[in-house]
């Protein structure tokens, strides 16, 4: 009757009208994702064969970010599909990006910082322009462009600062303004693409780590979130700071997982010790 009339439309519906609106659409519903998040999709084949380390580095930031968003309640499987391609950009000049360098050999040493600034920004505006050529869905295309915000490019201002001295002196000075050596942003806009913030930056800082021990994974977690905090990267969505401990706590956990196996605490009567600095950022790692 009336009954199986409706559980027939309904039906109809998922396996008909549904793909159809996500084809026509472009609609990031947990079907397609899923369908995004398949490694033989034909752009993330080419960032795993152009770029292998950005590749590897992506896999990581996925699952970094998805166990970050549950412990936030946010969309964990469209922050974790966002990750696979937020460095899609980097496809295009692969060698300029620490990841993907095999010998040690720093291509930026001969390029003038403004020059090699010019580089590592165009890898947002890149990664955008191959999303749509690839057909990503919209949903997608937020986490390549914001993943950045308008965070400074800390290592070329630093050098660019060193080499430039003073009018008055001659010396050496910091009279580099920090906006010149900034990504035009935008924010993070949404908690998920603030998660991919976060787990972008943590994962590169911590692999960069000689003996990342529990401890110095925390205070590198810790520096890099109250760094991103200070900086303003969160005033443009809606994450919490409740949201963020409980990243913090997720992607510290996460990341002792992954070096580790298991997550060592402090014991009783131990304190948990001075906050060592974190690492210095390494040429574009970025």
């Amino acid at each position: 009757g009336w009954g199986a009339a409706c559980s027939l439309g309904a039906a109809f519906f998922v396996s008909g009208v549904l793909p159809f609106a996500e084809g026509f659409f472009r609609l990031a519903t947990p079907l397609m994702l899923m369908q995004w998040r398949d490694s033989r999709q034909p752009l993330l084949q080419l960032l795993a064969r152009e770029a292998p380390g950005t590749y590897q580095h992506s896999l990581t930031v996925s699952k970094l970010a998805e166990e970050a968003c549950q412990a936030i309640g946010a969309d964990d499987l469209l922050a974790s599909v966002g990750a696979l391609y937020h460095d899609v950009g980097k496809i295009l000049k692969p060698e300029y990006f620490t990841e993907n360098q095999t010998a040690q050999i720093n291509l930026h040493s001969t390029l003038a910082p403004k020059m090699s600034l010019l580089i590592i920004l165009a890898h947002v505006k890149d990664g955008v322009e191959l999303a749509r050529e690839y057909r990503l869905p919209p949903a997608l295309i937020p986490f390549i462009r914001e993943h950045h915000g308008t965070t400074l490019v800390r290592y070329f201002h630093n050098v660019a600062a060193e080499r430039q001295p003073s009018i008055a002196t001659g010396r050496h000075d910091r009279g580099v303004p920090e906006a010149e050596f900034r990504y035009p942003g935008p924010k993070p806009r949404t908690r998920e693409t603030a998660v991919l913030m976060l787990c972008d930056g943590v994962e590169g800082a911590v692999r960069s780590l000689r003996d990342p021990a529990p401890g110095r994974i925390e205070n590198v977690v810790h520096s890099i979130l109250m760094d991103r905090l200070n900086d303003g990267q969160f005033d443009a969505c809606e994450i919490t700071l409740a949201d963020l401990h409980k990243v913090e706590q997720a992607l510290v956990k996460a990341l002792c997982s992954l070096y580790h196996g298991r997550v060592a605490y402090p014991k009783a009567g131990e304190g948990g010790g001075r906050r060592e600095a974190p690492p210095q950022p390494k040429p574009a790692a970025v």
